[in-house]
């Protein structure tokens, strides 16, 4: 007999959520990163940190607000990589919204500083609102107006939690 159940919550693996924001076109100019840890179904951690880009090239500041005059103190992402990798450790996969953005721009980032990437899958919260809750359109700002969620778009922190 097949059973169509799903595990209770309290079952549920621990993940993170992430989402980047990139200066410009190339994916190792993050500059901008939120980072929300789950367990058991709850939200354990929240972190989110500027990230000082390879260059002062900003093509999208229009889109979420970050100016080179901003992120210029901040820190590499080979300088913040110590306190990110900890995040990383004991998830069973790593969600984000267009997911393949989000690992695309992380792999390069850790390529850009010869850092080995975590070894974890990316789970795509635009596949999952599609697939399972047949939310319509799947872009950000309507998943979470559908699930209730607030959200303050391209901020890292809100995009990720």
């Amino acid at each position: 007999m097949k059973s169509n159940s799903r595990a209770p919550l309290s079952a549920a693996p621990p993940f993170l959520a992430l989402d980047f924001e990139t200066a410009h076109y190339d994916s190792d100019s993050a500059c901008s990163i939120g980072l929300v840890r789950v367990e058991g179904n709850q939200i354990v951690s929240e972190d989110s940190f500027l990230i000082q880009p390879p260059n002062r090239n900003f093509v999208f500041t229009s889109i979420h607000g970050i100016t080179w005059e901003q992120v210029k103190a901040a820190p590499l992402f080979l300088d913040l990589w110590p306190r990110l990798k900890p995040l990383f450790e004991g998830i069973e996969f790593i969600a984000a919204h267009n997911a393949r953005f989000d690992q695309k721009v992380l792999y390069a980032c850790c390529e850009r500083y010869k850092i080995t990437p975590p070894p974890i899958r990316f789970e795509c919260t635009v596949q999952w609102a599609r697939q399972y809750l047949k939310i319509y359109p799947t872009n950000l700002p309507a998943v979470c107006s559908e699930l209730k969620i607030p959200l303050k778009h391209h901020d890292a922190s809100s995009d990720a939690r």
